[in-house]
């Protein structure tokens, strides 16, 4: 009774001083030392108590062996509690707090890790790492730059191979620029939440796996999708590309070497032609099996268009990755290792080799991301990459949306116009320009027809070419055809008796409104459709040749070659200009000024009536318009915070995309009837872009955020 009655008192005393009491204090978001009148104990500073108001229960123990009064009735020790609430303080702070203040926690964090970065990059030194990473990324950017020609080269030799029209030629044009369209969203938003180097990697496997897929494909349609992801593989490198080698690079030296990396493009280019004009002509080159599977020149060139890629994928394996990435999702060792290496690489390479790496610690950024990790017994596997997989693309979608709020909307828009004018107009004038010369060389070949009217020849043996011409009212009477070919020949009201075809190509070749009599067609192409409003008396086609038939020597236009490299080669003087020129007058007027020169470039090939005027004209347009790409690459880079780089890189090279099939599809369309609606849309377009450009603001002083 007397140990109840102390218990009691004890507990009243207690409640009495709270109560009286107001010194508590506040610490870490958690009222200490301060218990609620409702009779439960909450923890913190035990008030004072006497010596003797001790539980009977615990006389007798040491001190360090002593029970707490209320442990008997599962009342947990307050130092206990004491000690969990400080470590759940930091995780309910950021639980309870709004996610606009962590969002603002986390861009002052950004703001501070960018130029602490900017410092330990110039500390690091421009040298043989970054020279080692220029060419391996290089060489993933010639890869582009030949994907864009590969399906040009070999169309003249495919759509004979595998019997093409002129539809399925314009969509295997058009279907590279689809999938690098996709694949720059898709890659470049997935490279700022797995990484460059990761993304990069994926890219260019899949780039690589199925250009090499595709130079085996029988089939038109197995071609077209080879083609298409191949082209959705390389379109995802592009701008991870330029993310990646920006974040090595310090802010005096970004504009520079980014241009000199753009080289690569041009590189490429130069490499596609060359390939094409060296190994496309030999149709020797190659291989059959059976009379199905066909295995020409042009198909070697598509596996040798692969090395670049292949190259560069395999150069990557050892290079690390974007250290300003994994400081941007908090691996701070792994970040610091990597920058250490960078600094470690270039001070050898300068022979100081005992210049110390000063760096110790690396702000990293607030992380705000909600991250769901399954356990492994939770669900099946696929469930549990599903779950992953659609995390991750939640993830990119918030960043492509984030690309369009208050902060970034109006440099986003201005970028895209500017993007899209200028595919629009290049894209759509590199498609132009080998169009109207070829259509020149048409017209110039048609001139040249020789024109036969009411011929008579009989009991003749026809065993050589017949080339561009036209045979009228003429009469043909127990000849043969043998052996030979018909090139861009037609014949209209004529009479073909008792007349023998055997083993006849042709290509272009028409039969009018003729009266063909008792004549034998033996392994010939002259198919039904080649003989338009024709009387066919008593006559026999016997065992027709399959497939379609090439002749490269005869066929193959090599002119387009020629086109093609000197369009390429002819970006080499805009490109030492830009790079040189990059980071004293600025990006803006580097862009701005690039188009309007571009612009005026336009306007002169309204006097281009040759072939030679044509490849002129193109050369200058290409030489003038590649500063403005250059500057766009730059600028794009330096307008978005590092987590939103790739992403919004990869929405604005998709809409340059999505402008260049729009270019290719208007453009093409208007050869051979008018040069005034190419040449009128290109230049008002990169007049357009070039004064909006002029908003953009001024990048080339700031560090990369």
């Amino acid at each position: 009774m007397d140990d109840g009655y102390r218990n009691t008192n004890l507990y009243q005393g207690g409640r009495e001083a709270n109560q009286v009491s107001d010194d508590y204090r506040y610490q870490d978001g958690n009222y200490e030392g301060y218990a609620p009148n409702d009779g439960y104990y909450r923890g913190g500073d035990e008030p004072a108590h006497e010596e003797d108001a001790q539980s009977d229960v615990t006389e007798g123990h040491d001190e360090d062996d002593e029970v707490y009064e209320g442990e008997y009735q599962g009342i947990p020790h307050p130092d206990d509690i004491k000690e969990k609430q400080k470590k759940r303080a930091p995780a309910m702070d950021d639980e309870y707090r709004d996610r606009a203040d962590l969002m603002a926690e986390r861009m002052e964090d950004e703001e501070q890790l960018a130029h602490q970065y900017e410092n330990i990059i110039e500390e690091c030194g421009h040298g043989r790492f970054q020279w080692t990473l220029f060419f391996v990324l290089g060489l993933a950017l010639m890869a582009d730059g030949v994907e864009l020609f590969v399906v040009g080269f070999v169309l003249p030799s495919a759509e004979k191979d595998m019997c093409l029209s002129s539809s399925n030629k314009g969509m295997l044009g058009l279907i590279v620029y689809l999938g690098m369209m996709v694949g720059a969203v898709m890659l470049g938003g997935l490279a700022d939440k797995l990484g460059r180097k990761k993304c990069l990697i994926l890219s260019l496997a899949i780039n690589a796996a199925f250009a090499f897929l595709s130079s085996f494909v029988q089939g038109y349609g197995f071609f077209l999708f080879c083609r298409l992801i191949s082209g959705l593989g390389i379109g995802g490198s592009l701008p991870i590309v330029f993310a990646y080698f920006s974040e090595f690079l310090s802010r005096e030296k970004r504009g520079e070497h980014l241009s000199w990396l753009c080289m690569f493009w041009m590189i490429g280019g130069i490499f596609a032609s060359a390939m094409a004009w060296s190994i496309i002509p030999h149709y020797g080159w190659g291989f059959s099996m059976g009379t199905n599977y066909h295995f020409h020149s042009w198909r070697v060139f598509v596996l040798v268009c692969a090395l670049p890629c292949i190259a560069s994928l395999v150069a990557l394996k050892f290079m690390p990755e974007s250290p300003r990435f994994l400081l941007e999702i908090g691996k701070h060792d792994e970040a610091w290792m990597i920058l250490k290496q960078v600094h470690d690489t270039n001070m050898r390479a300068k022979g100081e080799p005992e210049r110390v790496f000063t760096v110790s610690y690396i702000k990293t950024p607030k992380q705000v991301d909600e991250f769901i990790e399954i356990q492994s017994s939770t669900g099946t596997w696929y469930q549990r990459w599903l779950v992953r997989i659609t995390t991750t693309f939640k993830q990119v979608w918030d960043n492509v949306l984030y690309c369009l709020t208050a902060q970034y909307r109006m440099n986003t828009l201005m970028l895209a116009v500017v993007w899209f004018t200028m595919a629009l107009s290049y894209y759509g004038l590199i498609v132009w320009f080998p169009d109207m010369i070829r259509y020149l060389q048409d017209e110039a070949y048609e001139s040249r027809v020789k024109i036969f009217d009411e011929e008579e020849v009989s009991h003749f043996t026809f065993n050589f070419t017949l080339e561009n011409q036209i045979h009228r009212n003429g009469e043909y009477r127990n000849d043969k055809f043998i052996g030979m070919k018909f090139k861009e020949v037609r014949f209209e009201d004529s009479l073909f008796e008792e007349c023998y075809f055997e083993d006849v190509t042709s290509s272009e070749t028409f039969f009018e409104n003729c009266t063909i009599i008792s004549t034998v067609f033996y392994n010939t192409d002259l198919y039904e459709h080649k003989f338009i409003n024709c009387r066919l008396i008593n006559s026999t086609f016997m065992k027709e040749k399959e497939g379609c038939h090439l002749d490269f020597e005869e066929d193959n236009d090599f002119l387009i070659y020629l086109v093609s490299f000197l369009g390429s080669l002819s970006v080499l003087p805009g490109n030492i200009i830009s790079a040189l020129l990059m980071d004293k007058i600025g990006r803006i007027k580097m862009i701005g000024g690039s188009m309007l020169i571009s612009a005026v470039c336009c306007f002169f090939l309204f006097f281009g009536n040759s072939e030679s005027a044509m490849i002129g004209w193109q050369c200058l347009f290409c030489g003038a318009s590649i500063a403005a790409w250059n500057a766009l690459d730059v600028i794009t880079v330096e307008l978005y915070p590092t987590d939103k780089r790739a992403t919004a890189f990869g929405i604005l090279n998709g809409l340059c995309k999505f402008g260049a099939i729009l270019g290719n599809s208007i453009f093409a369309s208007f050869v051979g009837i008018t040069k005034v609606v190419p040449i009128l849309l290109a230049s008002s377009a990169l007049v357009g872009g070039g004064l909006l450009a002029l908003r953009l603001p001024e990048t080339r002083d700031q560090v990369l955020m």
